[in-house]
């Protein structure tokens, strides 16, 4: 029987050492935390003052402007036309200009690659002016073609 006690000793001692090990792994029991809330308190309202209406102030009317028309523009005096003045050759008036005795320009005659603009720029003539002393010239200026006689005399026309 001894035989027998060993083994229900060896047992019991098995089953409690298991007993034991597993006691160690449980984990201890969840506290339980209970929190109350509470709001604080509204605040007790405040009583606002009534508004009252005040009187505004009637508007401001500023006085109506005298309007004083201005006096009726004069037009401007034309530049009076003048002698051409010969300021050397450009492209585009690359000619010789034709004088007489005194060395007043009378003429100019265009040559290849000549604009009527830059004869004006030439002789500081103006391109309006240029075309009144030049009427058989049309279109602006435009429809000149070599060997056209350009007059550069302010005092005659065409």
């Amino acid at each position: 029987m001894r035989g027998a006690t060993k083994r229900w000793t060896g047992g019991a001692v098995l089953a409690l050492s298991a007993v034991l090990a597993l006691a160690a792994c449980s984990s201890p029991p969840p506290k339980v935390v209970v929190v109350t809330v509470t709001p604080p308190p509204a605040p007790a309202p405040k009583p606002t003052a009534t508004p009252t209406s005040t009187p505004t102030p009637p508007p401001v009317v500023a006085p109506v402007p005298t309007l004083t028309p201005n006096a009726p523009a004069q037009p401007a005096e034309p530049l009076p036309p003048g002698p051409a003045n010969d300021l050397g050759a450009i492209p585009g008036a690359q000619g010789t200009p034709v004088a007489d005795a005194d060395g007043n320009l009378l003429s100019y005659t265009v040559v290849s690659g000549d604009s009527f603009f830059d004869i004006a720029q030439r002789f500081d003539v103006p391109v309006q002016q240029l075309l009144r002393m030049n009427p058989q010239i049309g279109d602006v200026g435009e429809d000149i073609y070599i060997g056209d006689v350009i007059n550069l005399d302010w005092t005659k026309t065409g």
